[in-house]
């Protein structure tokens, strides 16, 4: 059913055109008229000051939820709000039903804040396999779509991760030590070397876009919500890049990660982050 789904209406080359209209238009229609404009009612703390909802994260699930469960009957919807309302929602993704997994507004604080460097997230899974992903930044114009097996591209051109050059300084975005436990700061400290220049993550969806262009070497996360991570971890791949968990295993969209994990633009430079990791812990 997937592989039809997949193959049914944008040929050979790409998944169906359908789920990047409904991505657009959820962008369109619930996200954008709130960009620069949102009321302070509209935004609201869930756990603490650093963790935000707006009326566009909400609206913009809702109108993707309608729009992707109607394009494939049968799936269901693993999304950021509908998780922080109901946890048992994220168990489907360990059932046998295909999900959609969506981050309708990654990098909240971004937008509230009025700037550019957000987006939205939606990967496809079965069985804990993500299957394909779309990461839209509307307000750069910028939309890529990776579908395991098939590559990766951004605005409809292929897109390729490459490799640093021999010996070059790491460009690493990471999760910030504050928000971590004990452990995991302590190996997220392992960056802090000569050969790594390690920064604070922005939007998680868009450095992971940033690895699978090339212009991010790395990015070492320490939370596992699999709406951060779906997308970005297969786009990556199909740029040509790598990633793994502290312990070498592979990330698992379901959760019970080894964390810190680290996805990069090859596999030479995933060791070197897991090295670095390694010995910070």
């Amino acid at each position: 059913m997937i592989d039809d789904f997949l193959n049914g209406t944008a040929g050979h080359t790409g998944p169906p055109a359908e789920v990047e209209a409904a991505v657009r238009a959820a962008a369109a229609a619930e996200i954008m008229p709130r960009h620069r404009k949102l009321a302070a009612h509209e935004i609201i703390e869930k756990s603490g000051p650093h963790d935000l909802v707006t009326a566009a994260d909400r609206l913009a699930e809702e109108h993707l939820t309608a729009a992707l469960t109607k394009l494939l009957p049968g799936s269901v919807v693993v999304g950021e709000e509908s998780v922080h309302a109901d946890p048992a929602v994220y168990d489907a993704l360990g059932g046998d039903a295909p999900v959609w997994i969506v981050d309708p507004v990654d990098g909240t604080r971004q937008f509230v804040r009025g700037e550019a460097g957000f987006c939205t997230l939606v990967a496809l899974a079965l069985h804990g396999e993500v299957l394909a992903s779309w990461t839209y930044a509307p307000v750069r114009g910028e939309m890529a779509i990776a579908v395991r097996g098939r590559g990766a591209t951004l605005n409809g051109a292929p897109i390729r991760s490459g490799a640093p050059a021999p010996g070059a300084v790491l460009k690493v975005a990471m999760s910030h030590p504050d928000y971590t436990t004990e452990a995991q700061k302590r190996a997220l400290l392992g960056l802090r070397t000569e050969s790594i220049a390690a920064r604070p993550c922005g939007s998680a969806g868009l450095e992971y876009l940033a690895v699978a262009r090339g212009s991010l070497d790395a990015v070492a996360f320490n939370w596992e919500y699999a709406w951060d991570h779906a997308a970005g971890l297969l786009l990556v791949t199909e740029a040509g890049g790598a990633q793994s968990t502290l312990s070498g295993a592979p990330f698992r969209i379901a959760g019970g990660n080894d964390l810190p994990f680290t996805a990069a633009r090859d596999e030479a430079t995933a060791q070197r982050v897991l090295a670095a990791l390694r010995t910070g812990g």
